[in-house]
């Protein structure tokens, strides 16, 4: 139930950094026990919004009203007093101490600097129990799935009495079973009078769960829907200001030569089950399956990551052997990796010296880095890729995720690969971009590239790939060819249900 007195309003929000104003004069209302998306393109000035409301920044104009009293939110500390908690999309646990330790850090029960061990995993196991969450408050965080480690990041926010969760992209690494548990505390929540802000580029989430939808665009509020109002077409217009149609894009080309072929190879995680597969120029080829699957160390042991213990694998016609990523490198295979922040990127760096990253020793003149060519290579795929940077020597920390994402994939094009693997790659960025990234996989395939496409999303997996390879537990289940592709046919597979398949 909602009140007349919203739980929060914020009246004329704005806040601007060097060379971008982030939000400019954003209006936002919140009721007791409603559920409030919010989305946008990456940049749309989501992420500056949730700072400002939990604290960690403050707005350079507006003011924010809870339960109709005027307040301000200089820190984190004063968001928590108030009731305000940010669960941001990378989980801040320790993983090395238990759930009970997690859910109370630093507000551990106890007099005389000693810790009350009992009362705190009493009041841990009440905290979870009143989510429903049957986990031991002793178990230590790094043993629990990705998904019960978000609702122990949930439950600490509730152990503050949070009445306003803001959620930050919070299904992004779970599985599909996984969400469907968090949407069922988000909706226990509701029912409790507790609000959630919830961030998503996951539009069919966002339909499902919300009872209001406010969409941001380059900083300002573009529309609000409600209720019916709420549909995937809806949302795609307000984010980018027009129909995105051809949200797929495929152009009719015919594949050609093999230039990946997989051997009976065995990854270190599952050496018990060998793989093969090939790949032909010019061709997508999906890689579907559940959390866990082993798709990416599949990815891994062909870049060189994770060297595979045994098998073969041919690139071009030429047998390569997997040492090491630079190896992968040299015989024209690249790899954009599932964490772009962790894995991709040097964010310090600036978005030049990351493009050129993987091409500095190919570009040296007398062993000596040849500037103006990487300036000149970098220029060609922030063109080429449409990145949105202030200029080349933005770090790219500052940008936006997709655009983030396409630094990523501008450095392994700068290669020129034969095979390019993309895993995730459209995970945690706008429909926008997602849109951008499906045409750059389209022309990449017209001009000859073979791509391996690992996705969690099965909308993208059936609507960009030429046929899909399903995994289930580190074994290879099965192949679908295009024509025969559906949710159905890769969730048989991706389940290990082969009757189904069949």
């Amino acid at each position: 139930m909602t009140s007349a007195l919203p739980l929060l309003q914020a009246t004329g929000l704005s806040k601007r950094f060097p060379g971008v104003r982030a939000l400019d004069g954003v209006n936002l209302t919140i009721a007791p026990g409603e559920v409030v998306a919010v989305i946008g393109e990456n940049g749309a000035g989501k992420s500056t919004l949730m700072k400002i409301l939990a604290g960690v920044q403050e707005p350079d104009e507006g003011a924010l009203q809870w339960s109709g009293r005027g307040v301000r939110i200089p820190t984190v500390r004063a968001a928590l007093d108030l009731g305000i908690a940010l669960i941001h999309q990378e989980l801040n646990l320790a993983d090395n101490l238990d759930v009970a330790a997690n859910i109370f850090l630093g507000r551990e029960p106890g007099r005389w600097g000693l810790i009350n061990r009992r009362r705190l995993r009493a009041d841990a196991a009440e905290v979870l129990d009143r989510m429903g969450l049957e986990v031991r408050t002793d178990t230590i965080v790094s043993s629990l799935s990705t998904g019960r480690q978000q609702m122990v990041e949930i439950a600490k926010a509730l152990s503050v009495n949070a009445r306003l969760l803001i959620m930050d992209e919070p299904t992004s690494s779970l599985s599909t079973a996984e969400a469907r548990r968090l949407f069922d505390v988000v909706r226990d929540l509701k029912s409790q009078g507790i609000s959630v802000l919830y961030v998503s580029h996951r539009l069919t989430e966002v339909k499902e769960l919300a009872d209001r939808v406010v969409v941001l665009r380059d900083g300002v509020l573009a529309g609000e829907l409600t209720g019916d109002g709420i549909t995937h077409e809806a949302m795609v217009r307000c984010m980018v200001g027009r129909d995105v149609s051809q949200f797929y894009a495929r152009s009719p080309h015919e594949p050609g030569g093999e230039v990946l072929r997989v051997e009976d190879i065995r990854t270190v995680e599952w050496p018990q089950h060998p793989i093969s597969l090939s790949l032909r120029a010019g061709e997508i080829v999906g890689i579907a399956g559940l959390v866990g699957a082993g798709r990416s160390e599949l990815v891994q042991a062909i870049f060189g990551v994770s060297p595979p213990v045994s098998g073969r694998i041919v690139v071009d016609g030429k047998l390569m052997r997997p040492r090491s990523p630079n190896a992968a490198i040299q015989e024209g295979v690249a790899l954009v990796p599932e964490d772009r922040k962790g894995q991709g990127l040097l964010l310090e760096m600036s978005v030049d010296d990351n493009v050129t990253l993987a091409t500095v020793g190919r570009d040296a003149t007398f062993g000596l880095r040849n500037r103006d060519k990487e300036a000149r290579t970098s220029a060609e795929m922030i063109r080429k890729l449409a990145v949105k940077t202030p200029s080349g020597q933005t770090p790219a920390g500052l940008l936006s995720g997709g655009n983030q994402q396409k630094v990523v994939v501008g450095k392994w094009l700068a290669t020129d690969p034969k095979v390019l693997i993309l895993d995730e790659p459209t995970r945690g960025i706008d429909v926008g971009a997602k849109a951008e990234v499906y045409g750059l996989l389209d022309t990449l395939a017209q001009e000859g590239v073979g791509i391996l496409f690992v996705s969690s999303e099965m909308e993208e997996i059936l609507g960009v790939s030429d046929r899909v390879l399903v995994m289930h537990e580190g074994r290879m289940m099965g192949e679908i060819a295009r024509d025969d592709l559906s949710e159905h046919a890769v969730m048989a597979l991706a389940t290990a249900t082969r009757e189904s398949a069949a």
